[in-house]
């Protein structure tokens, strides 16, 4: 019994392409899919702000049945600094300064390095990862706590372990520096994995013709590296001088903004004035002089980065 097979006819054509359905006749597509976001960005961001600006041109205090416009007048007497409120506005707008200095380069430099040895491979990397990153997932809570603790004069392990007698939480500078090393120790992990992603996209090809060329570790850090990662830097730059301006838990919870209130921070002062003070048009004020502090650093660090870089 024999067996034979037929064999079907072969097409080379193409198979049919399928139509492209054009959004010629649906204009509004785009749009309803960008809608949910410019819904949430102008009931949490826009409008916030507008209110906040329209509570700082009128003298608001709750409690009070009005909210008269006074224009600005409480700009003024902001800047006038005659009054206590405006002297202990600028008192925390100059301690909020001094730990963004403190903090800030330790918050961009310290993720990098520790970036660059992460990025090796090497025996339980991923392991170090994770413990690295690991405060960052605590709430500030949780680290205030923890760290008034450890900085305890009396009871905390850090005098212990040091054999020292030093008020890390009631005196300055002592109190500066437990805010910074709490500080860093807990968000040290975040700007890590954002330069490890960084890191990951800059080719090895020019590693390896910096190589052939003769560069040194050095040489290729500064050459290659730190060009590759120019604008994260800059972003880790931006994000990080913000986030220092508007530490307030730590200061609250570590040195309750002892001795007095030499570690208090702008934004503590403001919550002060507005919620214990139920000054809102004031401490709305405050919060805008703020903002505009912040996008004035943030453009000059734009400027700067693409100054040093080019106009890349």
């Amino acid at each position: 019994m024999t067996t034979s097979s037929i064999a079907l006819p072969r097409s080379d054509a193409p198979p049919a392409a399928r139509p492209v359905r054009s959004l010629r006749g649906r204009p509004w597509t785009p749009y309803a899919f960008l809608a949910p976001f410019f819904v949430l960005f102008a009931a949490f961001v826009v409008l916030p702000i507008g209110l906040g600006l329209w509570a700082s041109l009128h003298r608001w205090s709750l409690g009070l049945p009005h909210q008269p416009f006074v224009g600005g007048e409480n700009y003024v007497d902001l800047f006038t600094g005659e009054s206590v409120l405006s002297v202990e506005f600028w008192k925390g707008m100059r301690a909020t300064a001094i730990f963004t200095v403190a903090s800030a380069p330790l918050l961009v430099v310290l993720p990098f390095a520790l970036a660059l040895l992460l990025g090796r491979r090497f025996p339980g990397r991923t392991f170090f990862r994770a413990v690295f990153f690991a405060p960052y997932v605590l709430g500030v809570a949780v680290v205030g706590l923890l760290w008034n603790y450890l900085l305890d004069r009396q009871l905390g392990p850090v005098n212990q372990l040091l054999g020292l007698d030093v008020a890390w939480t009631t005196s300055l500078p002592a109190g500066w520096v437990g805010l910074v090393v709490a500080t860093v120790w807990w968000t040290l992990g975040f700007n890590t994995v954002i330069y490890l992603a960084a890191l990951a996209d800059v080719p090895t090809e020019l590693y390896d013709a910096a190589k052939v060329d003769g560069a040194g570790p050095w040489q290729r850090l500064w050459a290659v590296t730190v060009p590759g990662v120019k604008r994260v830097l800059q972003f880790v730059v931006t994000i990080t001088i913000i986030a220092s301006a508007n530490m307030y838990g730590q200061s609250a919870l570590i040195t309750r903004e002892q001795p007095g209130t030499a570690t208090r921070t702008a934004i503590g002062f403001i919550a002060d004035t507005g919620i214990a003070g139920f000054d809102i048009g004031s401490s709305s004020a405050m919060s805008m002089i703020l903002a505009a502090a912040l996008m004035g650093v943030s453009a000059l660090v734009h400027l700067l980065f693409r100054k040093v870089g080019g106009n890349e």
